[in-house]
């Protein structure tokens, strides 16, 4: 592979627009070929961690556990992403026509996936049909966008069997979920997986209000009535803050001498002092909400936050609180899940403290896959607090707090600014008065 790169990286740019575009196809081809390489790869792969798990003893029902997590790293992606990753390589073979349209640069790896997605609740026999029928590798599917591709694979699905097309749609309900990611300028989105009628009737009811409020003279837009009364409706309280714990991580500076460097709000991300100072002094503009700051330091010169120990097997709430702002995030290196289990690096019955630099903050599917045989995980010293993940195939993953693809800690050294300083992290306090 190293010869590869090398050759590959010794192609010179082409001379004119034209060679240019040629060069940016050819490049394009080499990508699906690679990912239909990678897919060969991750099956051969999937059987032969298999194979050893079954020589090692293991049952049946858990043998593949850690394979497709093993592929994530690997390939620099989440655990979940690995998953779907893994499911389409087992797929694609029954689906020959697809895997050669791949193969050919005719479907990039997003295209195949929706294809692989849309047949995934029919026997391999309807597949291979809706395979046959759709003849990708024919060169049906060109020019065809995504939502193009969907409509097809769905018709050809349902035509082969409409009753797995109908129980599949029956299952999405259970499904319903809400989720919250960051969006920029201290935005966020708040998206929720409904049922359609429930959806529509949900979309209706604010839409009703808008109008209703506009129409008596209201100078909001329609979309900012909209999303006004989502949070009101949701919250029960005007303006949508009340009774809420802030996890606000800043420092002194920041807080108390108006200094520029930027906050982190776990769970969202960073945000500008400006607006951290706002939050934590007005409640974010509303009157006398319920807000607590809660208050921590980091180590001078590391920004690395100071720890808490404790001899309990499980981490005590404080702790728990302390992994959270510490990690933000499930500690998997390319995992960006929120934390939902607060695990020993070192295990409890192996001596392992419950302590702080002992604890990291994971996703469910991340220490389950910690769980599985041949996965060894350890503290490494050092400024900030790191976590190396060693796999079944002894490779080798470094994770440090917060994720090294994140910015540092507030209050972390760097060039234009001392170092040395203490730094607070959380501000108990309620907003009418602080509280140490």
């Amino acid at each position: 592979m190293g010869d590869v790169l090398k050759l590959l990286a010794s192609v010179p740019l082409a001379a004119d627009s034209a060679g240019m575009i040629d060069q940016m196809r050819g490049l394009e081809d080499l990508k699906c070929l690679a990912g239909a390489r990678q897919a060969d790869t991750a099956v051969a792969f999937d059987l032969q961690q298999r194979g050893e798990q079954a020589a090692a003893w293991v049952p049946a029902h858990e043998q593949g556990a850690g394979v497709a997590a093993q592929l994530a790293l690997a390939r620099r992606e989440s655990p979940a992403r690995g998953s779907r990753l893994l499911g389409l390589a087992r797929t694609l073979p029954g689906m020959p026509r697809t895997f050669a349209a791949f193969r050919a640069g005719r479907l990039n790896e997003w295209r195949a996936t929706l294809i692989v997605k849309e047949t995934i609740c029919l026997s391999a026999e309807d597949r291979a049909g809706v395979d046959e029928a759709l003849a990708a590798d024919t060169g049906t599917l060109d020019g065809a966008g995504d939502k193009a591709i969907i409509a097809a694979v769905r018709a050809a699905a349902y035509r082969r069997d409409p009753a797995a097309v109908a129980k599949r749609a029956a299952r999405a309900v259970t499904e319903r979920t809400v989720s919250l990611r960051p969006a920029p300028d201290t935005m966020a989105y708040l998206t929720a997986l409904l049922p359609v009628a429930q959806a529509v009737a949900a979309y209706a009811a604010l839409s009703r209000e808008a109008d209703t409020v506009r129409s008596a003279g209201d100078g909001r837009s329609r979309g900012q009535v909209m999303a006004d009364a989502l949070v009101e409706r949701v919250t029960g309280t005007p303006g949508g803050v009340s009774g809420v714990e802030i996890q606000l991580v800043m420092t002194d500076r920041t807080f108390l001498k108006g200094d520029a460097e930027p906050a982190r709000l776990p769970g969202y991300g960073t945000i500008p002092a400006a607006w951290a100072r706002n939050i934590a002094l007005t409640g974010a503009g509303h009157t006398e909400p319920s807000l607590w700051v809660r208050r921590l330091y980091t180590a001078p010169g590391s920004g690395d936050l100071v720890g808490m120990d404790s001899r309990a097997r499980l981490f005590p709430a404080g702790l728990k609180r302390f992994l959270q702002i510490r990690d933000d995030t499930c500690r998997t290196p390319y995992c960006d899940a929120p934390i939902r289990h607060h695990d020993h690096i070192a295990a409890w019955h192996d001596g392992g403290s419950t302590s702080a630099g002992n604890g990291q903050g994971l996703c469910e599917a991340c220490n389950h896959t910690k769980e599985t045989p041949g996965w060894t995980a350890q503290q490494v010293p050092g400024p900030r607090h790191t976590v190396a993940t060693t796999t079944p195939t002894g490779h080798t993953y470094h994770s440090t707090a917060p994720h090294s693809t994140a910015p540092p800690p507030p209050g972390t050294p760097h060039p234009c600014s001392p170092a040395g300083r203490s730094t607070i992290t959380q501000l108990p306090r309620r907003v009418a008065g602080v509280r140490a």
